[in-house]
């Protein structure tokens, strides 16, 4: 094992990690989602760094009942990191993977930095890997307009399905948020919907007339059929009365886009990127749309400036003297 210099002590790497994984839990009240995600990225690098451990030692707490086997290993360092990475070059990982894997392993060294576990930080020094600038994947405005008025507003269900879209595109909502949608979160008279989204963060986001107005009719004409004289806190709900769960919404949405046929690869995601890039191409500003995203950094919404761009080109072009 090569010397780690930086850190002060031998330490138990799979102990560590376990308390990352609990203060992320516990205090950031960070979504199962992105636990799971730290705790698979970092149980491959514990594996990685003692290749001797198993591979049920590691169990994340934010999933099961167990905690990390305690490994007598120190705390890997700036020279592990780049070959852990270099391997994962090796073995023809996408640039994007790995700089996933490398906020991870940002956020946990500097979780044991400011726990005074180590004396620097070795990942201030790693470079990120370069990655292609993906631009997501978005429908324009008559693509929209197809989807909005596909559902069958002679059912119930019909009803449910057209005010989901029109709520979903009027507030660029993830599709977990979308479904976890209470009766109560919507202040119809104010225009507003709150919402809870990553890391248990609340924001409010205005809504549309369009989208309330179709929102209206499901909760007056729809709602009330599908439910049967039960109730239900939640505002979308099935057949059957029970809430309706974002994969039941993925199928519903790819079913009415194939009617408005639009057939490649439509997901609520899509929905969301159009209706930043719609707002972006209207003249939004990049904070706003962060914010109505609910981003909690605006680089993350700094790849719908493509369309920034786009626009700017087409101004040289169309009136520039040698556009």
């Amino acid at each position: 094992m090569r010397e780690t210099s930086h850190i002060g002590a031998r330490l138990g790497l799979s102990s560590e990690i376990s308390s990352f994984l609990d203060y992320c839990r516990v205090e950031k009240g960070l979504a199962t989602n992105t636990l799971e995600a730290y705790s698979r990225d970092l149980k491959a690098f514990a594996a990685a760094h003692s290749p001797s451990v198993s591979e049920g030692a590691f169990r994340s707490p934010s999933v099961s009942e167990g905690a990390f086997r305690k490994l007598e290993n120190a705390i890997p360092g700036l020279e592990d990191l780049r070959l852990y990475l270099d391997s994962m070059y090796q073995t023809g990982l996408g640039s994007r993977s790995i700089a996933r894997h490398m906020a991870t392993l940002r956020n946990f060294y500097r979780f044991l930095a400011s726990d005074g576990k180590i004396e620097t930080d070795p990942t201030e020094r790693l470079v990120s890997p370069k990655q292609w600038q993906n631009i997501p994947k978005f429908l324009n405005q008559e693509q929209i307009e197809r989807l909005l008025v596909t559902p069958d507003r002679t059912k119930p269900t019909g009803i449910r399905d057209r005010a989901m879209l029109e709520l979903l595109y009027a507030t660029g909502l993830r599709v977990s948020e979308l479904c976890a949608v209470r009766i109560a979160d919507l202040q119809s008279e104010r225009g507003v919907l709150r919402t809870i989204g990553k890391g248990n963060k609340q924001r409010i986001a205005p809504v549309g007339k369009s989208a309330l107005a179709a929102v209206q009719e499901y909760q007056s004409a729809a709602r009330p059929k599908l439910l049967g004289g039960r109730s239900s806190p939640f505002l979308f709900v099935t057949a059957r009365g029970g809430r309706l769960t974002r994969q039941a919404f993925w199928k519903l949405l790819v079913a009415n886009g194939k009617k408005a046929g639009i057939f490649q690869n439509l997901t609520p995601h899509v929905i969301r990127h159009s209706f930043a890039t719609h707002l972006l191409e209207g003249g939004a500003d990049l904070r706003s749309v962060q914010t109505m995203l609910g981003h909690a950094d605006i680089s993350t919404t700094q790849i719908y400036t493509h369309v920034m761009r786009s626009r700017l080109r087409q101004t040289i072009e169309q009136h520039h003297p040698r556009g």
